[in-house]
């Protein structure tokens, strides 16, 4: 079956040309219910690292363009990158480029408008008014996703934005909102495709693979006054690492992430290296109200979702830019209104890296 998404800019639908089609569907459907053991083996860490050295640093037969050519061959601008196009020798570069965003990806200034974290195809959600994706688990429950922490009950019925990206986006993540970091972890796990596919075949995937999980209040001076926030940066097939480099200004003088710091909307955050990814925000309870385009995208009945046939309603994805508006502040809702953050157990402090 085709797998199709609206185009934000255009409104077009467009087919997708998923990459390894055939192999996921053996994957995911064969192996994974004949050949268990197989199937862990070639999700691991290790099996997803040696298909990203064949894929991204070994100059593989026919694979040989550099410069101009090899930025066409992977689907991506030229004029967007920082570096010149001339430098490009290798697909690993490619994935890992910086692109001039505060020129190409423009941002809606208003500190009440939440971005989108990358270069994606979104689907959105509210945890509470579409129960049945959850009993099935398809996608995550907030308990699995979020790991032994108390940060899920702060997003029980809130609202949720899926975004996928595949190899040849963008791969640098960046924050959505303005806050301080109160909590961030790592959660080991598997190494899952993020294709439609995938996603359908292996119950609550995304709970399932390795992800950093960050949470920032925005209720502090100079935040974006919705509450807490939680931003879940996941891995998948041929990734090989998710590293943490925030800069406040372009990509000057990256640092990692940690808790107590203050994080501005529309700022680089972290690069994942190399492959296809997913991140994931999760809002609280009536914080915030999704842009009318990507809501009535996705109950569109016109479209081939692969998503809408394996969960039996219409579920769509829209294709948007990093830093793009996706959600605005709810009317009404005042800075500090919400509840306040959980108390983290010391013992879970202590587990925390």
């Amino acid at each position: 079956m085709a797998h199709q998404y609206i185009a934000r800019e255009t409104g077009a639908i467009i087919s997708e040309k998923l990459i390894a089609d055939r192999t996921i569907a053996l994957l995911y459907n064969r192996l994974r219910e004949h050949a268990p053991s197989l199937f862990q083996a070639l999700t691991s860490k290790r099996m997803s690292g040696w298909l990203g050295f064949l894929h991204f640093d070994l100059n593989l037969p026919l694979c040989h363009d550099q410069g101009l050519a090899l930025l066409k061959r992977m689907g991506v601008d030229w004029r967007e990158c920082l570096a010149p196009h001339h430098s490009f020798t290798s697909a690993r570069q490619v994935f890992e480029r910086q692109i001039r965003y505060w020129d190409c990806r423009p941002m809606d200034p208003d500190p009440q408008a939440i971005a989108a974290p990358a270069d994606a195809k979104v689907l959105i959600g509210t945890l509470e008014e579409t129960p049945e994706l959850f009993i099935k688990e398809k996608f995550f429950s907030t308990m699995e996703l979020l790991g032994d922490s108390p940060w899920h009950t702060s997003f029980a019925g809130g609202d949720f934005a899926i975004f996928r990206l595949t190899p040849d986006k963008y791969h640098f993540n960046h924050i959505p909102v303005s806050g301080e970091v109160v909590d961030i972890y790592e959660l080991e796990g598997g190494y899952h495709s993020c294709n439609p596919q995938a996603l359908i075949a292996l119950a609550s995937l995304h709970a399932k693979n390795r992800r950093v999980v960050t949470i920032i209040d925005t209720d502090v001076i100079g935040g974006s006054g919705i509450g807490l926030v939680a931003m879940i940066e996941v891995v998948a097939l041929m990734i090989g690492d998710i590293v943490q480099c925030y800069s406040d200004t372009k990509y000057d003088h990256p640092v990692p992430v940690v808790k107590g710091m203050r994080l501005t909307k529309g700022c680089p955050k972290s690069l994942y290296r190399p492959g296809s990814s997913t991140d994931i925000l999760l809002f609280e309870k009536d914080s915030i109200v999704f842009s009318e385009d990507l809501r009535k995208n996705v109950v569109r009945r016109d479209v081939q979702s692969r998503f809408s046939s394996g969960l039996g309603r219409p579920l769509v994805e829209t294709d948007v830019k990093v830093r793009s508006t996706i959600a605005i502040k709810r009317p009404g809702l005042a800075a500090g209104s919400l509840q306040p953050a959980p108390t983290i157990p010391q013992a879970f402090r202590r587990m925390m890296p």
